[in-house]
């Protein structure tokens, strides 16, 4: 390849990260049931929601699109490994299933609450699988220099898109309506995924970076691509998905609780509230910076790092004096936004870029088990006010975790 041609290519690498960036803030909407739960069903802090449903009924809506994200993002980069489906018809699709799994919640009814279970949990999960692991797939390929950062910076799209989506949620939903609002936000998806991607298509094979030559080998990072089949036979593989599974849960127990706890603490509404928006914006954050700490620190050094700042700052929650009590569940959030923004980067450096959303696919089957069992316990626990025990068991999960990461290595290139 001569070096104009390179640089050209180099050039158009930009446009599929900014699509993919615009992409997975549509997948932001993932993490903002709460607000839409606070318009549905009515409870004794919400009595003017629309139906009289157990809370258990919102809960599974949520857990069903957290667990389904893993077999959408398996769907979608099995259709791509032949080569003959293109990431940009996996986008159309996905955009679709999402956008009108939105479009029917619209419908539910008070005697229908498995309309909503199907529609947002199962259809919005599945089609947000197959964009979100697409669009990471193929800008680790546009990205061989930077694989943390541009992983970062995708997956920081998805936490500044649960900001916006809360905020604009709660404009519109008083004018239009929870249900119109879900509708509203399945016609953005479809445009959206649409007109992205275009923009969304794999590098060349043999593509690099003008001025970038590819390092040696290290320590950690294979240089070959795994079959999904291939990396099904390591044990990395699994230890990887279990320990996202409990590095994830650990994070998922704890924030949830941030208003409730903040309020029970003595902090006043709005602040709690506020705080929750902080929160936010740190987990979004916590997914660029730790992605572009990774680059230098190396994934398992990196996500060791952010075990230890999560059980400490969870443990820290029973002891701090009320003012500080914000200022710990920040840190977990940019905690936690760092695994979501690494573990991508070290599934690639593990099994290769080629098959990673198939892969990375398969991984988040540990991220949606720990997202559903997290949701069932803080739901129990935060009806008692039990926070030392979910804090305890928080603390416990990054510690099972760290064990794990800790003895993790590279596969071997040669598998049985």
């Amino acid at each position: 390849m001569s070096q104009n041609s390179t640089a050209v290519k180099t050039q158009n690498r930009v446009l599929p990260l900014i699509a993919g960036v615009l992409i997975q803030m549509c997948c932001g909407t993932a993490y903002i049931w709460g607000v839409f739960q606070s318009y549905l069903i009515i409870t004794n802090s919400t009595p003017n929601a629309l139906f009289n449903w157990s809370p258990t009924y919102g809960t599974l809506a949520y857990a069903l699109l957290l667990s389904m994200l893993a077999v959408g993002s398996v769907t979608g980069g099995k259709s791509q490994q032949s080569g003959k489906v293109q990431p940009k018809t996996i986008i159309i699709i996905g955009g679709l299933v999402m956008g009108i799994g939105f479009l029917l919640a619209q419908f539910t009814t008070n005697s229908t609450p498995w309309l909503l279970w199907l529609s947002y949990g199962i259809m919005g999960g599945i089609g947000m699988g197959m964009v979100y692991t697409t669009t990471i797939a193929v800008c680790q390929k546009w990205y061989p220099d930077r694989r943390g950062m541009v992983t970062g910076i995708i997956v920081s799209a998805l936490g500044a898109g649960t900001v916006i989506f809360t905020q604009l949620s709660e404009i519109v939903i008083p004018s239009i309506g929870v249900l119109r609002t879900f509708g509203l936000l399945g016609v953005v998806f479809i445009v959206i995924c649409t007109l992205g991607s275009f923009f969304i298509k794999n590098p060349p094979e043999d593509f690099k970076p003008a001025g970038w030559n590819p390092p040696a080998s290290k320590a950690g990072v294979t240089s070959k691509n795994f079959l999904p089949a291939e990396a099904l036979k390591t044990p990395q593989l699994y230890l990887t998905a279990v320990a996202l599974m409990f590095a994830s849960t650990a994070g998922s127990m704890v924030i949830p609780m941030a208003k409730v706890f903040g309020m029970s603490n003595g902090l006043a509404e709005s602040v709690a509230a506020t705080g929750v928006l902080i929160i936010g914006a740190c987990n979004s954050l916590g997914r660029f910076a730790w992605g572009l700490v990774s680059d230098k620190l190396g994934r398992k050094n990196t996500i060791i790092v952010l075990l230890i700042i999560t059980a400490v700052s969870i443990i820290a929650l029973s002891f701090v004096p009320k003012g500080l009590i914000l200022v710990m569940f920040a840190v977990v959030g940019f905690s936690y936004g760092g695994f979501l923004g690494v573990f991508p980067s070290l599934t690639s450096d593990f099994f290769g870029t080629k098959y990673v959303a198939t892969i990375y696919g398969i991984v988040l089957a540990g991220f949606g088990i720990g997202a559903v069992a997290s949701a069932f316990i803080v739901g129990e626990l935060s009806k008692i006010k039990a926070f030392s025990t979910a804090f305890t068991i928080a603390a416990i999960a990054a510690a099972i975790a760290f064990v794990i990461v800790i003895s993790l290595k590279a596969p071997k290139e040669k598998v049985q």
